[in-house]
């Protein structure tokens, strides 16, 4: 079989949700140095995906100041609006559901990064790290994952939300950050990893040029990321109320000054800041399991679930605030947009891109 192509489904036998096959390199994704354009590394890597005619197929120690809080009883005191829940620390800043609501379906994403990724917490060869940052760390799942694999790094995870839980490895320690307030650690990382962080920020260039300045020589900085629009390998998902929920949502998200594909901006971003040797790797996440090929059917059947549980979480705060719409409007069009997630016949995916790059050495000079 050819390098990138994707396999026939070859067992019928049912997965399920916590199984988590390995791909080998090339299957889902395809890297390149960050020379060619995300437009043609990713046309290139999309046509891997194709529709399985078959339907009946199973699957179905470190301180921070100024800027940083420490955990106390006051950050728990969270919002609610329009019946859900977001943090009250820098209100406002963050365009989606957050805390409690939202924890079950970070944790479930993280397992589809895990496939995404071969099994792997990153892409950057990194080797033994001795101070490692996880920025909008959420529920803390990857740094904890992170601390328990490498026991001599210490490893710190913020996020505007305290939801993160108390039994943690010694090696872990979490804490209250905007990332886009100037950074204050008392000791540089050898890796920064940030993740789903697409709508997090007003300004990701500060935040990249934040994490350069804060990197030890030779260390590296890592973003996963999805975008939104979603696409299609043909025309059935225009016209849908799935595309018309996406398109809504970027609209009043960008009103609140957040991009759904900022992912896009990454690779200039860091090249612009200093990193060198950026590298680029491009992924699909099928809306359903109607792709061919029994792992990518479990992407699907992932990203699915996310979809179905993340609807209303991801769009509620931007479309009432910013899209001219009530909540009962929102919940309506989210009906049947998740209605179309499930819908074998919209041949969607969702565009995945992992961007990393590495801090110069001091003795070394960067050729642009």
């Amino acid at each position: 079989m050819a390098s990138g192509a994707l396999s026939v489904e070859e067992s019928s036998a049912s997965a399920v949700l916590n199984s988590r096959p390995l791909f080998t390199n090339g299957t889902l994704g395809q890297a390149s140095l960050a020379t060619t354009s995300s437009s043609a590394a990713e046309d290139s890597a999309l046509q891997t995906l194709n529709v399985d005619e078959d339907q009946d197929s199973a699957i179905g120690g470190m301180s921070v100041v100024t800027t940083t809080m420490s955990l106390n009883a006051s950050v728990y005191d969270f919002l609610e609006e329009n019946g859900r829940t977001y943090h009250r620390y820098k209100q406002g800043s963050w365009a989606t559901t957050s805390v409690y609501t939202e924890m079950d379906r970070l944790d479930l994403q993280h397992q589809l990064w895990l496939l995404t990724l071969n099994d792997e917490l990153h892409l950057a060869p990194i080797k033994n790290p001795q101070h490692v940052l996880d920025i909008g760390t959420g529920t803390g799942i990857w740094a904890i994952e992170f601390a328990t694999k490498h026991s001599s790094s210490q490893v710190i995870g913020n996020d505007l939300s305290p939801i993160q839980p108390t039994y943690i490895p010694s090696n872990c320690t979490f804490e209250l950050d905007d990332v886009e307030d100037p950074w204050s650690y008392s000791h540089p990382f050898d890796y920064i990893h940030g993740r789903a962080l697409a709508t997090s920020f007003q300004d990701i260039r500060s935040v990249i040029t934040s994490a350069f300045t804060s990197l030890s020589p030779g260390g590296y900085l890592e973003l996963q990321d999805g975008a939104l629009p979603m696409r299609s390998i043909d025309s059935s998902l225009s016209g849908t109320s799935l595309d018309l929920w996406q398109h809504l949502t970027i609209s009043a998200a960008a009103k609140l000054g957040k991009s759904w594909d900022a992912v896009h901006t990454y690779v200039q971003f860091m090249e612009e800041a200093g990193f060198v040797d950026v590298v680029e790797t491009h992924f699909q996440w099928p809306t359903s399991t109607w792709a061919k090929g029994e792992r990518v059917k479990l992407l699907g059947r992932y990203w699915q679930e996310d979809l179905n549980r993340g609807l209303e979480a991801i769009s509620m705060a931007a479309l009432t605030r910013a899209g001219g719409m009530s909540k009962e409007e929102v919940l309506e069009l989210t009906g049947r947009a998740r209605r179309d997630v499930f819908d074998k016949n919209i041949h969607a995916y969702m565009p995945v891109v992992v961007v990393y790059g590495r801090k110069p050495a001091l003795n070394e000079v960067s050729i642009r």
